[in-house]
């Protein structure tokens, strides 16, 4: 199932969710034009590599543990990864920074980031393998977003046509997957592999947003009056 719209309307401008999406965008044309040897070395050290993190944490460099939980966030490995993470914070993150505020929202957003990182690291302790993509702190979003809005209703693309179904189902539905895929990927990782999709990562970024919206204030409302004649 693809999202392609929601109909919960928001009140105020998305400003920050339209700074991230331009941010990632920047990154992500910067990569475009590294060469291959540079590519490697950019993900490698900015990408979340757990055996790196791990070994900077117990030789006590956290500076260079931390800096890299940040910079993943803003890196993408190719179109359809920024395209589908874009597209998604482009449709549920304006609702929860109007809910949230501008710097609330932005906190939010990295805290989510944060938690996500965590529970990749916790899955995939002694990892070689470099992590990146925005797709964990937009979990968080989503995360907020099912709990604000439930009862939204979300345009879908469903095998070969469009329907409008309700939020609470689509991203229901969305975190079982995860949650379900990275089970699957654990007992794979036993035999070796470490690739492929941190969908752990997406299981503690939308917990994390489940836990923090219900933490952070909500703004003031605002209101749009129209202007009658």
């Amino acid at each position: 199932m693809i999202p392609i719209r929601d109909d919960a309307p928001h009140y105020t401008t998305p400003y920050v969710n339209y700074f991230i999406i331009a941010l990632n965008t920047l990154v992500f044309l910067f990569e475009l034009v590294l060469g291959p040897h540079s590519l490697n070395a950019f993900l490698f050290s900015f990408g979340l590599v757990p055996a790196n993190l791990t070994a900077a944490l117990r030789t006590g460099a956290y500076a260079a543990a931390l800096l890299p939980v940040l910079t993943s966030m803003f890196i993408h490995a190719g179109w359809l990864h920024i395209i589908f993470n874009m597209w998604w914070l482009w449709i549920f993150g304006d609702n929860v920074e109007d809910w949230l505020g501008h710097f609330p929202y932005l906190l939010f957003y990295l805290l989510s980031g944060l938690g996500a990182s965590l529970m990749h690291i916790l899955f995939n302790l002694g990892s070689p393998v470099p992590s990146v993509g925005a797709s964990g702190a937009i979990a968080g979003v989503v995360g907020a977003y099912f709990l604000l809005f439930p009862s939204a209703r979300v345009l879908t693309f469903v095998f070969v046509f469009f329907t409008w179904l309700p939020a609470w189902l689509i991203l229901g539905y969305w975190f079982v997957l995860q949650f379900l895929s990275g089970a699957a990927t654990s007992l794979t990782a036993r035999q070796g592999s470490r690739g492929g999709i941190a969908v752990w990562a997406h299981v503690g970024g939308f917990l994390t947003g489940v836990v923090m919206i219900k933490l952070f204030p909500r703004r003031a409302p605002r209101y749009r009056f129209r202007a009658w004649q």
